[in-house]
């Protein structure tokens, strides 16, 4: 059988490139012994990433940066996106160029619409692969609609709540569950990503990192607008990763043994906290956070990243762990974990799903927005921790909700727990063999491998 031959593109982000790699590792092992992945990042993400494990099947190749430090681009986003959509587009070119055998396919983030230009002019077929829930895709691709509102764009917090019932597919939302972007971002960078929606339409393929189960309404509806193909794939997450390398311990960068401090707490006691690897939240914040979590009395694990050193110092006792990095995935899993402190990331919310645990939802930015509508109110899996201006959470109120929220004896607990575990179901039976996400799998790759 002949080799399939992959070129995989994701946007320079963390939760962008990890869910693409996790997405190749997933097809190759459907296909090892005839798909090879060419996966193409900058060369400080290289850096990053080459050490990590992955099959033969998938090999790295490199462009330049897009900027001097590509890690900084929270300080400049706007400067950022621009160089992602004006700088990458001929490296990668020349990436193709230089190949053995033509690709393909070109699977490339949704947020690089140049992808599908280039494919339509070397008539490569392109996969357009959004990483972020449906239901924030299709906020973009309906702006139109959501624009027609005589409220929008909201002003806080006197029009937040108006409601917004116009989008196909979608259950009724609110204008302050919209991704923060459309109020916040200047008008350049959101045409830019308005029109990089639209730009969908000229893909071959719309790939989605959700669950049917989770979105079916507007994954129909979405289905029904496109002339090609959607396949919703995930949860693309490392779930794979959970049957393998059991015999040896994740550790901390300076040897903390976590996993072996959960091993010693009772079941679902601990609360793990951690808001993402990309946005923060103010010192003051995080301040009021550590607080909250430590008079709480609640055990805890939190991942405090480049702040840990301080949390540590500011918060004394045997109550919790403050650690800089931890195996997410793992931590989620295991059993003395009972719920997850998140940003709601689309990738940490899949991953909890995957667990089964119920979330504390405090979005910082972007999709995260909508992520903690989903969760609150149509998944009922969680209960928002933060209200939508951004005014400082007080370490009070933060105490109180982290004690209810984890107390076994909770009715609203209780409630929680039920509905994730039900959730937990769908989505290990969508990733089963004849489910959902399988099914579309098989199916891509039978597309891509004609």
């Amino acid at each position: 059988m002949a080799i399939c031959n992959v070129v995989a593109m994701p946007y320079p982000g963390r939760g962008h490139i990890n869910p693409m790699m996790n997405l190749c590792k997933l097809l190759s092992s459907r296909r090892n012994d005839n798909i090879l992945v060419t996966f193409v990042v900058t060369e400080e993400w290289l850096g990053l990433i080459g050490s990590e494990t992955k099959p033969d099947c998938i090999r790295f190749v490199t462009i330049p940066n897009v900027l001097p430090s590509e890690l900084v681009r929270a300080d400049d986003m706007d400067s950022f996106f621009e160089a992602v959509l004006t700088k990458i587009e001929e490296p990668f070119e020349g990436v193709l160029d230089r190949l053995e055998e033509p690709a393909d396919v070109i699977v490339a983030d949704t947020f690089l619409p140049w992808a599908v230009g280039v494919g339509r002019r070397r008539n490569i077929p392109v996969a357009s692969f959004w990483v972020m829930p449906v239901t924030a895709f299709s906020m973009f691709y309906h702006f139109d609609l959501i624009a027609q509102n005589p409220h929008f764009p909201a002003e806080f917090p006197e029009r937040a709540e108006v409601t917004v019932d116009n989008i196909p597919g979608l259950s009724p939302f609110r204008l302050s569950d919209l991704p923060s972007i459309f109020h916040f971002l200047n008008q350049k960078i959101l045409q830019r990503l308005f029109d990089m929606i639209s730009n969908v339409s000229q893909a071959q393929y719309l790939l989605f990192n959700s669950i049917f189960e989770l979105e079916p309404s507007v994954i129909d509806a979405l289905q029904a607008t496109f002339p090609f193909p959607v396949y919703s794939l995930g949860p693309v997450i490392p779930y794979f990763n959970l049957q393998y390398h059991n015999s040896s311990r994740p550790t901390t960068p300076n040897e903390v043994d976590y996993l072996e401090w959960l091993d010693s707490q009772p079941q679902s006691s601990v609360l793990y906290f951690s808001l993402g690897s990309f946005l923060s939240v103010s010192s003051a914040q995080m301040d009021e956070i550590a607080a909250g979590l430590h008079s709480s009395g609640v055990k805890y694990l939190l991942v405090a990243r480049d702040k840990a050193s301080s949390v540590k110092e500011s918060i004394c006792g045997g109550l919790g762990m403050v650690v800089p990095w931890c195996d997410q995935l793992k931590v989620l899993c295991h059993p003395s974990v009972g719920g997850f402190f998140t940003h709601c990331g689309w990738n940490s919310t899949l991953e909890s799903i995957f667990a089964g645990l119920p979330l504390l939802a405090f979005p910082i930015a972007m999709d995260q927005v909508p992520i903690s509508k989903l969760v609150a109110e149509d998944w009922k899996i969680g209960w928002k921790a933060k209200g939508a201006n951004g005014d400082l959470v007080r370490r009070e109120e933060i105490a109180e909700l982290v004690r209810k929220f984890m107390d076994t004896e909770n009715v609203g607990r209780k409630e929680l727990v039920e509905r994730a575990r039900e959730i937990r179901e769908t989505c290990r039976r969508a990733i089963g063999k004849g489910g959902s996400s399988e099914r579309n799998f098989e199916a891509f790759m039978k597309d891509i491998s004609k």
